[in-house]
């Protein structure tokens, strides 16, 4: 099985190109997600991931997200090599996006604006929480 599931910040805004034979999108990005633990007396280190985003992906990744936002990504590892104009041979790992999600909170400022309310909104015959059937008060005991 080849899944893979990230959340960082985006070092950059998304690029966006299309594919000569085909004009697909492709939006290429990258996440800088920190590592889990920090050496004593060491700042916290992160890895630099590159992120392709292809079709409706990529679409919503070109429109939406902007450098410095935090996300999530879900998809694929891919690596491939390729032949430059001086025969040297290149090889590159990447992330294949097979899902997007923004990771900020609404109050960090760094949501969307309103115009992606209004194109997606909120679905009002989902719960919202507070419309459960059920109510856990802090002293209830939880099996996990």
């Amino acid at each position: 099985m080849n899944k893979v599931i990230l959340m960082g910040r985006l070092t950059r805004d998304p690029e966006v190109r299309y594919t000569q034979t085909t004009n697909t999108l492709v939006a290429s990005f990258s996440l800088a997600v920190n590592r889990r633990f920090v050496r004593q007396g060491e700042e916290r280190q992160a890895d630099f991931i590159n992120i392709v985003a292809w079709n409706k992906t990529g679409e919503f990744v070109s429109k939406y997200f902007k450098k410095g936002q935090q996300v999530a990504v879900v998809g694929r590892l891919q690596t491939r090599t390729w032949d430059d104009d001086k025969g040297q041979k290149h090889y590159i790992t990447e992330v294949i996006a097979e899902e997007t999600y923004f990771a900020d909170s609404k109050k960090d400022g760094n949501a969307p604006s309103g115009d992606f309310d209004s194109s997606f909104g909120t679905d009002s015959t989902m719960p919202t929480g507070n419309d459960s059937e059920f109510e856990v008060s802090s002293g209830d005991d939880l099996p996990f």
